[in-house]
């Protein structure tokens, strides 16, 4: 924005701003209207936000919004949108409420009546994506994997009868217990696509099979060092038919113990959503390997 000139007017409202993952002059120019425009500013760590307001010369006040204080700040921002004040809620990169907090606000601000927009801009998942070479159709965004090993077992044998390139963040200190959990659960072969640090430095973006992943980490401790979205393509169309057959077989084998044919495949299309035609010859076979 030129020197002097008025900035846009700014309704009251809670505006979720997207800000740079890592280089700083990845921010829209909406953003710093915005930034500059409202009464305050929710941050996830104002330290971290302060460096990205310095550069643009932006002087707007900010309030602490992290996951441990969300639901105590939440009161406080609404007392201000019903007074007809602004916010924008920002996290220390990327877009707020995913996987950062925001989530909480938003739905009681929108709860309690008041418009919450949109300022779209940088996002990890997005940045990521577009780089991996990976060409499903259909994706989904998981977040962070649990921390302990045996509730990241679970999660992701859940997930290994999906159809769609599976999508994760994780942390540094838990990358090679992460990748060595995918290769051990999802199998060795699905392209698995490391992108670290975007947009930042000493950026990278590494594609290869998954059980060949923990070896390219250890290669070089440098590449266990910063922020990791971890994207693993989908499976063969052939082995995701295995493994929703396998998954059908369990509900049916249980359903079939306790119920008469008919009822159990009733209730396996109802908690599967598989054809029950196809749910029903599954049923007759295994009735009679059991008879």
């Amino acid at each position: 924005m030129a020197a002097g000139e008025a900035l846009p007017a700014i309704e009251s409202a809670l505006y979720v701003v997207a800000t740079p993952l890592g280089n700083l002059r990845d921010l829209t120019l909406r953003a710093l209207d915005v930034l500059a425009g409202v009464d305050l500013i929710a941050a996830e760590d104002t330290r971290v936000t302060h460096v990205l307001l310095a550069h643009h010369r932006i002087t707007t006040r900010t309030l602490s919004l992290h996951e441990h204080n969300e639901r105590a700040r939440v009161g406080r921002i609404i007392d201000l949108l019903a007074a007809g004040g602004s916010v924008a809620l920002v996290t220390d990169a990327g877009t707020p409420a995913l996987s950062d907090p925001g989530a909480l606000l938003v739905d009681a601000v929108l709860a309690a009546g008041h418009r919450v927009v949109p300022v779209p801009g940088p996002s990890a998942v997005a940045a990521a994506l577009s780089v991996s070479g990976v060409t499903a159709p259909e994706w989904l965004f998981c977040g962070f994997l649990p921390a302990k090993a045996a509730a990241r077992r679970r999660v992701l044998t859940r997930l290994s009868a999906y159809p769609f390139a599976l999508v994760f963040y994780e942390a540094p200190h838990r990358i090679a217990a992460a990748v060595a959990a995918l290769a051990e659960t999802l199998g060795p072969n699905r392209t698995l696509v490391i992108a670290r640090e975007l947009t930042k430095r000493f950026e990278s973006i590494h594609r290869c099979r998954l059980d060949e992943a923990a070896a390219w980490l250890a290669a070089d401790p440098d590449r266990l060092r910063g922020e990791f979205v971890l994207i693993v393509d989908a499976p063969p169309a052939s082995a995701t038919q295995s493994s929703e057959d396998n998954a059908n077989d369990a509900v049916l084998e249980a359903l079939l113990a306790e119920l008469p044919l008919a009822k159990a495949v009733r209730v396996a299309v109802a908690v599967t959503g598989a054809p029950r035609n196809v749910l029903y010859r599954r049923a007759l076979a295994l009735r009679s390997g059991r008879e």
